[in-house]
């Protein structure tokens, strides 16, 4: 590839994406290949069907291979939340005296919080500041440049278990690749979908996947809590193909007519296509259902909400992103409703790149080109 281009492996919940582009102008992007392999997903931290997942990333890299007409030797590999934990340190630095900050200042600050260089079942992929203090007491989000002889910063540590890492490294080292880096693809998500002065007053965001659902809360430049749990839109399609008794197509089709918004009567019905004949499907039942498994995914993230150790202002929206149920009409409302707070769907605003089920693959290469750009250091190599 091209020295400005890079590539990114976005490991979703229903498909392996090879992502392979540039920086365009207006810091947009020029996506110069895109490959994906539809596979089982994984669910509670483990592969559904791990004999498979070789097959799966092979497609989607052959295929972005082919659309850009050039072999990927090196890439970026998204992490899942599922397979990731996140810790964050209150780190201090004591200098023999007072100098301007340099990057070799904020990577001694890194250092010394990593405690976790020889841990047994995980490793630190990334790193990356939630705030920095000055010894005069002032917080700022960058120190470079200032004059101190103390720093100390709130640094989030993002750590991905070993048993993922050496199962993908495997893979794409039998497929030719020679370079991979990691990085958590919640920090991806975040570090694109939110401008900076959203971040530094925190932000919350959800990401509902076909099997996965990811509660993230960040502040800065840094995950500050991650929390995990495995359902998402699929468990939809499949309470509707077991509850009326039709084929997962016909229930994922039936899925994406149902409007929660609508108080549906019993007459009322949504239409699914087949071939050539229409097929008639009780709008009120397919509601109550897919209602019904919605609250069960709201309970989760309001446990996840209940489990984090932060403090974050109420007032904060919620904002939710990811293929699984975004695209549920009355969707926003119905969150807001039952989570007791303000929801906002979120997307990258890209030409041509405006749904929710591309934020993970769309801020992965967003964070893998500044990275090789040489404008992010989040990476962790030590």
């Amino acid at each position: 590839m091209g020295n400005k281009s890079v590539a990114v492996l976005d490991i979703g919940s229903s498909a392996m994406t090879v992502l392979i582009g540039e920086r365009g102008v207006n810091n947009t992007f020029k996506i110069r290949g895109r490959g994906m392999a539809d596979y089982a997903g994984f669910e509670n931290g483990q592969f559904i069907e791990p004999e498979k997942v070789k097959m799966a990333i092979a497609l989607a890299l052959a295929n972005a291979e082919s659309s850009c007409g050039e072999k990927v030797t090196a890439i970026f590999v998204g992490v899942p939340g599922e397979m990731t934990s996140v810790v964050c340190k209150d780190v201090k630095l004591n200098l023999p005296k007072k100098r301007r900050i340099t990057d070799s200042e904020i990577n001694q600050l890194f250092y010394i919080g990593n405690s976790f260089k020889n841990h047994p079942t995980h490793t630190v992929i990334n790193k990356s500041p939630v705030y920095f203090t000055l010894e005069d007491g002032r917080r700022v989000i960058d120190p470079r440049g200032a004059v101190c002889q103390h720093l100390s910063g709130l640094i989030s540590y993002c750590l991905a278990e070993n048993n993922f890492l050496d199962f993908i490294e495997e893979i794409l080292s039998e497929l030719g690749v020679k370079d991979t880096w990691y990085v958590s693809a919640c920090l991806a998500e975040v570090l694109h979908l939110f401008e900076p002065q959203v971040r530094d007053r925190y932000c919350l965001m959800v990401d509902c996947g076909y099997i996965t659902t990811n509660v993230c809360l960040a502040r800065g430049d840094g995950l500050l809590y991650l929390s995990n749990f495995s359902m998402g839109g699929g468990y939809i399609t499949a309470d509707l193909a077991t509850c009326l008794k039709i084929s997962f197509n016909q229930a994922e089709s039936l899925k994406h007519k149902a409007v929660i918004s609508w108080k549906a009567g019993k007459e009322d019905t949504y239409e699914i296509q087949n071939k050539d004949f229409v097929t008639p499907f009780s709008a009120h039942d397919t509601n109550q259902i897919v209602c019904d498994r919605l609250d069960m995914i709201i309970k989760y993230i309001n446990k996840a909400l209940d489990n984090c150790q932060y403090d974050f202002p109420d007032y904060i929206p919620l904002y939710l992103t990811g293929g699984g149920v975004c695209f549920i009409k009355g969707i926003k409302d119905y969150f807001s409703k039952r989570l007791g707070r303000k929801v906002e769907l979120i997307a990258p605003s890209l030409p041509n790149i405006t749904r929710p089920d591309s934020s993970s693959e769309v801020g992965l290469l967003d964070i893998a080109i500044d990275i090789n750009d040489g404008f992010l250091n989040i990476i962790a190599v030590e």
